[in-house]
């Protein structure tokens, strides 16, 4: 995949059954199917059984079994309310007999009340500024762990510049926060609020669980940690422009019994609050 394109066409699901849809999948580098991913065709699946226009307002979802990459993603999606504000779905996603993931979602009619919201950092450096994955591969690729390298060489339709970049042969703790740029490649203008959340989504399950790893930087790696997520839940609170670079502004208040556990902000370019985000994910050292 190298653009928003591409990833719709993965994203939006074959329609089998008045309630249920099919999905297939596309790698990012891991062996097992993508979290974000999964998630996403899942809020697709629901979004096309709500008939009364309202809007995603909040998701919370389990991952139960890793999914294969190889097989189709069934959908089924269950009505568990319409009331006079507010519908919810229940989807479960199975392969074959497994079911691998279960999803609530919760969707509001437009309304009006009070507003408020924290804000952005502004004293975050500019995406202009910064280096993307793609950079950090042209230029250091050679000197990068190979495992690291494989996964920026896969292509993506979306680029991601962090604030800092951790080097990965200093063994030394880290903060437990980040913020990192995304913007998706390719046209965004024209797309409607559901297509944009479900593309936030999709990216809301990258780089989140790393943040819960860095206060252990000194011991802990990607190579020597079973690392899954868990479960993972998301707040949708106003309509965005995604033509713009996005900030997610992430942190890890704890880690503990081989789980870690994050959460984030997503703000646009001009500091407008639009999602916020948690998950725990599996932390188990690798023992040799």
């Amino acid at each position: 995949m190298t653009s928003v394109n591409d990833l719709l066409d993965i994203l939006i699901l074959e329609q089998r059954s008045e309630n249920q849809f099919q999905g297939s999948s596309e790698t990012v580098g891991s062996p097992n199917v993508f979290g974000g991913q999964v998630l996403a065709q899942a809020i697709n699946a629901a979004y096309r059984t709500i008939t009364n226009n309202r809007i995603l307002n909040s998701m919370h979802a389990y991952f139960l079994e890793a999914g294969n990459l190889e097989l189709p993603i069934n959908y089924q999606v269950s009505t568990m309310r319409d009331g006079g504000s507010f519908s919810v779905r229940r989807v479960t996603a199975s392969q074959k007999d497994t079911v691998i993931f279960i999803l609530s979602a919760s969707f509001h009619k437009d309304e009006k009340g009070y507003e408020h919201q924290i804000k952005m950092n502004p004293d975050i450096i500019q995406p202009e500024n910064l280096a993307s994955w793609s950079d950090i591969l042209e230029q250091y690729g050679s000197m990068l762990p190979q495992k690291t390298k494989t996964f920026l060489e896969i292509p993506r339709p979306v680029e991601f510049k962090p604030t800092a970049i951790p080097n990965p042969f200093d063994k030394k703790d880290l903060p437990p926060y980040t913020d990192i740029w995304f913007k998706l490649k390719g046209d965004t203008s024209q797309l409607d609020l559901p297509t944009k959340q479900k593309l936030l989504t999709y990216i809301s399950d990258y780089n989140i669980l790393s943040v819960a790893i860095q206060p252990h930087a000194s011991k802990a790696h990607w190579g020597n940690l079973q690392t899954a997520s868990l479960d993972h839940s998301m707040w949708y609170f106003r309509d965005f422009d995604l033509d713009d670079w996005m900030l997610f502004s992430l942190e890890s208040p704890s880690t503990s019994n081989a789980r870690g556990f994050a959460r984030g902000n997503i703000f646009t370019r001009d500091g407008k609050l639009v999602a916020s985000v948690t998950q725990e994910g599996l932390m188990r050292p690798i023992i040799k």
